[in-house]
């Protein structure tokens, strides 16, 4: 054989390995939790909301994309096989109407990294972290037309991700509230650390139910992913209230639910009856999609974890770019970092093996 033949060979054998790499399994949901490939899956990961600076995802996910690459290595090699970012509405959509094409793009170039790494993604998206980041043109929205815009940013979401198998499922907002009687003035609630965290999803119910204002709602974010993609499981991240977005008559519409519990010290009892709660009115499956130990020592938390679990199909803390040895070298590690230092070495003693 001719060298050009070998060299011509060697081509031909090399494209072939790369159109038919392996990619990643799609995770499907049924009554009694996720699964890969006929065999149970449990997602346990991280919180990527930011990193160690407070810079949002979209701040720095062009200019620093070698630190979030090596964020998802590091990720990866903890343990984790799950990660849920957090989208901004204001950094997808340009307007009303029209989305962000280059971010677009980095979500893209962000799902071909996490599948690089072997890790799926939870999206969570409409996030409104950040008050001076919203546009004058957003906050002057009537709830109508607000609800356009939100739909389309997962429209947009939908139809970049929908063939995507390394998409876990799509979060439709980070813990909603619908208001009671008393008409509210702002869409924002939920402070900490200038974060706000919290959004509701009307400011007057106006003589509305609000289990029917929660439907609605809901139904036209679906109906925007739905448009696109019939495939991947659909959830919300609630509080951890029933009543605060009323999900007992709402998840027909959903695929199992998100519930963020952050146990108190020495009341693990109470952390496990709040998923009792929602197991009562939800008949989902459940992922416990934020926790830590910010109201608890690290003790409590891997007795919450483990009491959980069997009640679960997944569970996912929070990751800010430090691993547990950059935590240790630091001459005088702050108080904070000696929380994340605790919850990541919980993490890794109690990865699934």
């Amino acid at each position: 054989m001719t060298r050009k033949f070998l060299f011509n060979f060697a081509i031909c054998t090399l494209q072939f390995a790369l159109c038919n790499a392996a990619v990643a399994q799609w995770i499907e949901v049924s009554p009694t939790g996720f699964s890969r490939d006929g065999k149970p899956f449990y997602a346990w990961g991280f919180n990527y909301d930011r990193n160690d600076d407070s810079k949002l995802l979209e701040d720095h996910w062009v200019q620093r994309w070698p630190e979030i690459s090596g964020d998802f290595s590091e990720m990866k090699q903890l343990g984790a096989n799950v990660v849920r970012i957090h989208l901004q509405t204001a950094k997808f959509m340009d307007s009303p109407d029209r989305p962000n094409e280059q971010n677009l793009k980095q979500l893209s170039k962000l799902v071909d990294l996490a599948e690089k790494n072997g890790l799926y993604l939870d999206l969570t998206g409409l996030g409104c972290y950040r008050k001076e980041d919203l546009p004058p043109w957003f906050n002057a929205l009537s709830e109508q037309d607000r609800w356009h815009v939100q739909a389309n940013f997962w429209n947009a979401i939908a139809k970049v991700c929908a063939d995507r198998s390394t998409v876990l499922a799509y979060d439709l907002i980070n813990e909603p509230i619908v208001p009671g009687d008393k008409p509210e003035t702002e869409w924002l609630a939920g402070n900490l650390g200038g974060f706000w965290f919290c959004q509701r999803i009307c400011l007057d119910l106006k003589g509305r139910d609000r289990i029917d204002v929660a439907r609605d709602w809901a139904r036209q974010m679906i109906t925007a992913i739905r448009t696109h993609d019939t495939r991947h499981p659909i959830t919300i991240g609630l509080l951890p209230m029933t009543g605060a977005f009323p999900i007992d008559k709402l998840t027909g519409d959903l695929d199992y639910v998100s519930v963020h519990i952050y146990p108190e010290k020495g009341k693990v009892p109470q952390a496990i009856a709040i998923l009792d709660q929602f197991h009562k009115v939800c008949a989902k499956p459940i992922v416990i999609e934020e926790t830590f130990p910010l109201a608890c020592g690290a003790d409590d938390l891997k007795k919450f974890i483990l009491q959980a679990r069997p009640k679960t199909t997944g569970c996912i803390g929070f990751y800010w770019g430090k691993t547990p040895a950059k935590i240790r070298a630091e001459k005088k590690p702050s108080m904070a970092d000696a929380f994340v230092l605790s919850w990541l070495d919980l993490f890794q003693e109690l990865t699934p093996r």
